[in-house]
Order: C-alpha cells, then sequence, then structure tokens
C-alpha cells in the first residue's frame, strides 16, 4: 500500500508547480477522436448508407440475400416487408432490413 501512495505521490505535480505536459495530453486525445473516426465511423456510415440505398432501390424479380443466408427472387415488395421466392412454390415473407446484397455481387464489402 505504501508503493502505491509513493507512486502517486512522485506522479502527481507538486501544488505549486504547473504540469508542462497538459496540453500536449488533449492534443493527442483530439487526435486519436479525429483518427478513430476517419478510419471506424465515417467507412461505417458510408457502408450503411449504401446498404440502406440497396434496399430501397429493390425490384420484383431481383434476386437476394437474407441475413440468414437465405438466396431468394422478390415476388412482391411493400413498406417493411419483401416476399421472396425461394425455390418453386415456396414463398417465405422477410423484414426488408434482412436483406443485406446480391448474390450476383461478387466483391464482400
Amino acid at each position: 500500500m505504501t508503493t502505491l501512495i509513493t507512486l502517486l505521490q512522485a506522479a502527481a505535480p507538486a501544488s505549486g508547480q504547473q504540469s508542462g505536459g497538459g496540453w500536449s495530453f488533449w492534443l493527442m486525445i483530439i487526435l486519436m477522436f479525429v483518427i478513430m473516426y476517419f478510419f471506424m465511423i465515417r467507412p461505417q456510415r458510408k457502408q450503411q448508407k449504401e446498404l440502406e440505398k440497396f434496399r430501397n432501390e429493390l425490384k420484383k424479380g431481383d434476386k437476394v440475400i437474407t441475413a440468414g443466408g437465405i438466396y431468394g427472387t422478390i415476388g412482391e415488395i411493400e413498406e417493411k416487408t419483401v416476399l421472396l421466392k425461394v425455390d418453386g412454390d415456396v414463398k417465405i415473407r422477410v423484414d426488408k432490413g434482412s436483406i443485406v446484397r446480391d448474390p450476383s455481387d461478387n466483391v464482400q464489402k
């Protein structure tokens, strides 16, 4: 316990002295957030906008894949749901938000 107290006292600036690295600490924190924004947040938002655009441009006859891995052809589109023709007379209704991509799109994003 005394070692911890000694280390904390050594790390803390004396009462009359200013710490010289205060502004550089804040500069590094701001720089980390800027880097995180440009490498993580911005690309994710761009990808979400592209997916939303893809879902809004769906039309009857498009081949799609759902988030669950079901391949199908769109038979009917409603506001929030899509009727997929899976095989022969098999049709399922899925949420429009579960459609993730076009199977002919060979490039995975």
